[in-house]
C-alpha cells in the first residue's frame, strides 16, 4: 500500500456501543488498583526531575507516536512544558525524523517541550497523584479499538477515563472514527461533561496520521472541552 494511502475504519458497531453507559459508570465508581509499570514509574521520574520547579503551564500530548504534534504544540504554547508520551519506543525514537515538518521554514526548534515512552494507563494516575493540573490535553488519533468487542481498550471506557477527567483542563479529543468521538462525549456526558463531536478541518495536519487520513480522503472528527 501507498504510505500515503490509508485503509478506513472496519467495524461491527454501527453506532455507539450499548454497554457504554454501563461500562463508564463502573469504572467511575471503582477506580484502578492496578501496580503501576516499572518504566512508567521511571518515565514520570523523568518527567518530575525535567519539570522541577516550574510553576507554570503543563500540557500534555498523549498517544504522541513520533512527536510531530508535540513539536507542534510546543511551538505554539512557549509559555508552557510540553510533554509526548506514548507506549511505543520504536515511535518515540523516530522523533528526530519529524521535528521539522514539510514546508516549515521557520528555523524554529523549541526547546519547552520533551517526549518519553510510557504506559499512559499508568503516567495518567502518577500524574493525578504528584496533583498536575493540565491547561491543555490532547488525544490526537489514539488505536480506536473499532471491535465492539473491544470497546475497554477505547480510553473513553477504560478504568483510565476516570483519570483523565481528574487532570482537567482543555480537552482535545480527534480521531478519524466518527463513533469514537461520539462515544467520547457520551462518557464525558455520563460523567456531567456537556461535549459534542464535530468535523474538523485545518490547513495543516499536526500528525503523521492526520497527515494519511486527509490524503486519503477521510474525515477527522473532534471534540473540545473544557474539563
Amino acid at each position: 500500500m501507498d504510505k500515503g494511502v490509508s485503509r478506513g475504519i472496519t467495524t461491527n458497531q454501527k453506532g455507539p456501543h450499548d454497554n457504554l453507559e454501563k461500562v463508564v459508570r463502573k469504572h467511575l465508581e471503582h477506580p484502578s488498583l492496578k501496580p503501576f509499570s516499572q518504566h512508567t514509574v521511571d518515565a514520570f521520574r523523568d518527567i518530575q526531575e525535567w519539570i522541577a520547579d516550574w510553576q507554570g503551564a503543563i500540557i500534555l500530548d498523549s498517544c504522541c507516536g513520533v512527536g510531530e504534534s508535540t513539536r507542534y504544540i510546543a511551538q505554539q504554547n512557549p509559555h508552557a512544558k510540553v510533554i509526548g508520551v506514548d507506549k511505543s519506543a520504536l515511535r518515540v525514537g523516530k522523533h528526530q525524523h519529524y521535528t521539522v515538518p514539510a514546508g516549515d521554514n521557520s528555523g524554529s526548534h523549541p526547546t519547552n517541550y520533551c517526549l518519553v515512552r510510557a504506559d499512559l494507563n499508568d503516567f495518567w494516575r502518577l500524574a493525578h497523584q504528584a496533583n498536575w493540573q493540565l491547561e491543555q490535553h490532547f488525544l490526537l488519533y489514539p488505536n480506536p479499538y473499532p471491535k465492539s468487542a473491544h470497546l475497554q481498550r477505547r480510553w473513553h471506557g477504560s478504568s483510565a477515563f476516570a483519570d483523565i477527567l481528574k487532570l482537567k483542563g482543555k480537552l482535545t479529543v480527534r480521531s478519524n472514527w466518527g463513533i469514537y468521538v461520539e462515544e467520547f462525549c457520551q462518557a464525558l456526558n455520563i460523567a456531567g461533561i456537556s461535549a459534542h463531536p464535530e468535523h474538523y478541518t485545518a490547513r495543516e495536519p499536526m500528525t503523521p496520521f492526520e497527515r494519511k487520513y486527509w490524503a486519503s480522503g477521510q474525515q477527522s472528527w473532534q471534540l473540545s472541552v473544557t474539563l
